[in-house]
């Protein structure tokens, strides 16, 4: 009789884990668990918020862009006219050297010289080789703008619109800012997908919370393990994903 009743205690005192243990435990892991919840919570938040921000950048950059962008069209279709005045001018002067008729030369040239005082922009000057400067200061004026025309590198008359760079270096700024305002809402994009993500962690961390909340009521310590079991996995299944998402770019702690 004296056996059975020692071989009893010392089966009980080999049993897994006791109460006692089983309680800390919990109480432990839902410590843990609080703390990463209110972590996943905080951090979706900022990439809530820093979606929000994003998309509003977004929208800003999306209408300077387009508004710079029209601009540039409308800066193109005037210089494309103001192109299309010169090379008549430089007509009017190549027929004039032609012939030898040098009161038509000089006439044309000083009117091609205050056309383009007043209506060549640098950027169109440089790409056609005129010197705003030099064709200006009043000295040989008419021979420089004669000489210019008569260049043989043909850049006086050769169109700058042909030169599929120059025509895009109107886009350059506004399609800069377009691309930036793209950039900005893909990163918005992001932000809420990963805002997304740390939702779904904090719900999975909520179910274990409710699962240790409830482990206690069972009296049967082997449903208690299964419980806390099936805790401890999906703690550890939330605690991976939420490692493997983002951190906030900026916001809050982050900077």
């Amino acid at each position: 009789m004296s056996k059975d009743n020692s071989t009893g205690t010392i089966g009980e005192k080999k049993g897994f884990l006791s109460e006692g243990a089983i309680e800390v435990i919990t109480v432990i892991l839902l410590g843990i668990t609080a703390l990463l919840t209110a972590w996943a919570t905080y951090a979706g938040s900022i990439h809530s918020g820093n979606q929000a921000t994003n998309y509003a950048k977004s929208n800003n950059l999306s209408s300077d862009g387009n508004s710079q962008y029209n601009e540039a069209v409308q800066n193109l279709a005037q210089d494309m006219e103001t192109w299309n005045t010169i090379a008549a001018y430089q007509a009017d002067i190549i027929y004039a050297d032609s012939v030898g008729d040098k009161d038509a030369i000089e006439e044309k040239a000083k009117k091609l010289q205050w056309f383009c005082q007043d209506n060549l922009t640098d950027d169109m000057a440089s790409a056609i080789g005129y010197d705003l400067d030099a064709f200006n200061d009043g000295k040989d004026d008419t021979k420089d703008i004669v000489d210019w025309i008569n260049d043989e590198s043909d850049i006086a008359i050769n169109s700058p619109f042909n030169d599929e760079e120059f025509v895009n270096g109107y886009y350059t700024d506004a399609l800069a800012i377009l691309d930036e305002s793209q950039q900005a809402i893909e990163q918005g994009q992001k932000d809420n997908a990963n805002s997304d993500k740390f939702s779904l962690v904090s719900v999975i961390y909520s179910v274990v919370l409710f699962l240790l909340g409830i482990v206690g009521v069972f009296k049967n310590k082997n449903n208690k393990l299964v419980i806390l079991a099936i805790s401890i996995v999906c703690l550890l299944v939330a605690f991976v994903f939420m490692l493997t998402i983002p951190l906030p770019a900026s916001g809050g702690i982050f900077g």
